[in-house]
């Protein structure tokens, strides 16, 4: 019988050392930017209940959840009726309790509502964990793969939109991104541009339509409208609006005069101005914020400010994204608990790192120093020496005795260590280790207090 080759579920993917140190860089500049702005990380289970999910992402996002079996025997408790009917969606409920969790936020609302009596509001949190959909795999696309998400629940502050701002360019900076757009926007100016053209019960169809302009051009998007019912006439006081130039103030007030007669219109002018103001004392250090009015993103869900982050380096998608929501927790019944958040899209920053080569070559070292022992006598001397490298926070290895020392050297060699100790029985009797510098090749004699100052230094 043939062996079965060992694989992976598709839409899933195994990490080298190599990937998880690279991917450990992304986490651990964005965790630390967000701890910096007073966000505390939490964690939720990789299962959640399933009634806890579905109905919170609607019909095709239901479908897309991983439902876990009951444990035991899952038949036993179903309805005879539904197995013989062969209906999934009906069968589901009674052999299914729980699920993967499909994103960070529905659980998020979760937590808050579960723990509402722990938590100080404001509340400031951050999650980096994975995900899971049952989506078609393809590049770029995955099954399973992580986020990075703060949220800021309690806060009805416009501060809060004005700091993620700051986190984004704080954090792709750090990175190493150097030129990159936030694009930014506001719900409540969408919803007033389709009241001056007394579209509003049509608000879907308009923001879907110019969300496109800058795959589909100013024809594709007026042709798309035209077959959504829009008129000639309704294009004509849309033009204007959707190919708004000049700078943030320059549109803002343009806006202004368009949107006249649309109190929610103007109030989302005000508020965008509100965060301008904001960052006009805290000068941005890469990012150029945008006021793109043809941004959508999830309009069902955004209430106000909708952020999206993309790099002008290479060709990609955004790298994130977020907005405001006015009731996150009422979906569990807690009402009124206005918020804000965004997610760094991991994965696509990956991409954009590797394809400008901006992972520092610390990123990809584990290791700092190997000692390199020629017998086992040597590596009875060493051993007192890797434990005050390690007590100074230095990553060393000790090679195991017995290996010719070419093993060795090939071993430092790939795994990118930058330094080895030697030890034979001159340097025991000497006390002055050979301490080389892989990169140059340059070898010094050094005593093994010398070794740790040099490497801590």
């Amino acid at each position: 019988m043939a062996s079965i080759k060992p694989s992976v579920p598709k839409g899933t993917r195994d990490f080298s050392p190599a990937e998880m140190a690279k991917r450990n860089f992304i986490f651990d500049t964005i965790k630390g930017v967000f701890r910096k702005y007073g966000y505390q990380q939490i964690e939720t289970p990789t299962m959640e209940n399933l009634s806890t999910l579905t109905g919170k992402y609607g019909d095709e996002g239901d479908k897309l959840i991983f439902k876990v079996l009951n444990s035991g025997d899952y038949l036993a408790k179903a309805d005879n009726k539904q197995i013989d009917e062969r209906n999934s969606n009906l069968l589901t409920s009674s052999i299914s309790e729980k699920a993967l969790r499909y994103d960070l936020t529905v659980p998020f609302a979760r937590y808050v509502v579960q723990h509402q009596n722990e938590i100080t509001f404001p509340f400031k949190r951050f999650q980096v964990q994975p995900v899971w959909r049952a989506d078609r795999p393809q590049k770029g696309r995955y099954r399973e793969f992580y986020q990075c998400d703060a949220d800021v629940v309690g806060s009805a502050s416009l501060l809060n939109e004005a700091e993620f701002v700051m986190i984004y360019d704080e954090a792709l900076s750090l990175l190493g991104l150097k030129d990159f757009t936030i694009k930014i926007n506001n719900r409540k100016i969408l919803s007033g541009i389709a009241q001056v053209i007394d579209k509003y019960d049509s608000i879907i169809d308009l923001t879907v339509a110019i969300d496109k302009l800058d795959k589909i051009g100013l024809d594709g998007v007026i042709k798309e409208l035209l077959e959504r019912g829009f008129t000639d006439a309704d294009i004509d006081k849309l033009k204007p609006v959707i190919l708004l130039e000049g700078s943030n103030e320059e549109k803002l007030q343009k806006l202004r005069e368009a949107l006249k007669t649309s109190e929610i219109g103007l109030q989302g002018c005000e508020e965008l101005e509100t965060v301008f103001n904001y960052l006009k004392y805290t000068p941005l250090k890469k990012a150029v914020l945008e006021l793109d009015i043809t941004l959508a993103r999830g309009l069902n869900y955004y209430t106000g400010a909708i952020f999206e982050v993309k790099t002008n380096e290479v060709a990609m998608g955004s790298i994130g994204g977020g907005g405001r929501y006015d009731d996150l927790t009422g979906m569990f019944g807690l009402k009124g608990l206005t918020g804000a958040g965004i997610s760094f899209g991991a994965d696509r920053i990956y991409d954009v790192l590797e394809e400008l080569n901006l992972f520092p070559a610390s990123a990809e070292q584990s290791t700092q120093v190997l000692i390199i022992a020629f017998d086992t006598q040597a590596e009875i001397y060493a051993l007192p020496l890797l434990q005050k490298l390690r007590n100074s926070s230095v990553n060393a290895e000790l090679y195991p005795a017995g290996a010719k020392i070419k093993k060795q050297m090939d071993y430092a060699n790939s795994k990118q260590i930058p330094y080895t100790v030697l030890i034979g029985s001159d340097e025991m009797q000497s006390g002055l280790l050979a301490f080389k510098n892989m990169e140059s090749g340059v070898q010094e004699k050094l005593s093994a207090g010398d070794i740790v100052s040099r490497l801590i230094s």
